[in-house]
């Protein structure tokens, strides 16, 4: 590496540090007091870093809480892509990744997920679940020739794998992933048909 190129690598550094110091004060605000009672000073103090560096890199305290899904949304989707490919259509599958995933960061989970998060948390939580359904469940749909449209297969599997997950944080996530995912595949079974279902 030239020295040039150690020039331009130290600053990537420091931004990266910076934001997710930013990030970590931040979920551990709301994890201590709700999203809704943090301020960008509380998340000054907490960070310690100073207002002018906080606006360097965020808008507000809500493109910080977005900046958070960015992250998360990354994770998943490398273990989503990196699913074995099957013929047939398994809502499970990607709620399985979700609840291990949930599982291994539960601070970050409870707190855009629990109590403390908020109606705009479970908006932006809702629609990250819901795109990485899509571009899963798409696919497969096509392949099996099903007549169900795809934005409502999507919303009735993330509402489910989303509703399930905010109870399960709620209870101090009382069991095991993989037992969560069984249930949630015997739940969803029956919602899934390739079969055109008969009016009435």
């Amino acid at each position: 590496m030239t020295i040039q190129d150690r020039r331009g690598t130290e600053p990537d550094r420091r931004v990266r540090r910076t934001r997710r110091i930013l990030r970590e004060a931040l979920v551990s605000l709301i994890l201590d007091k709700g999203y809704d009672r943090v301020t960008v000073q509380d998340i000054l103090d907490r960070a310690d870093v100073g207002r002018s560096t906080f606006y360097a890199h965020y808008r507000d305290k809500e493109a910080l809480l977005v900046s958070c899904f960015d992250d998360l949304r990354d994770d998943l989707r490398r273990e989503f892509d990196a699913m074995t490919p099957d013929a047939d259509v398994d809502p499970a599958g990607p709620a399985a990744i979700l609840f291990g995933h949930a599982h291994r960061h539960r601070d970050l989970y409870r707190a855009l997920c629990g109590r403390r998060g908020g109606s705009l948390v479970e908006r932006h939580l809702h629609q990250l679940v819901s795109d990485l359904l899509h571009g899963h469940l798409r696919p497969h749909l096509a392949a099996a020739g099903s007549d169900l449209a795809v934005d409502v297969v999507v919303e009735f599997y993330a509402s489910a794998a989303l509703g399930l997950l905010v109870w399960w944080v709620n209870q101090d996530f009382r069991h095991h992933p993989d037992r969560l995912a069984r249930m949630y595949q015997r739940l969803a079974a029956s919602g899934l048909s390739t079969e055109p279902q008969p009016a009435g």
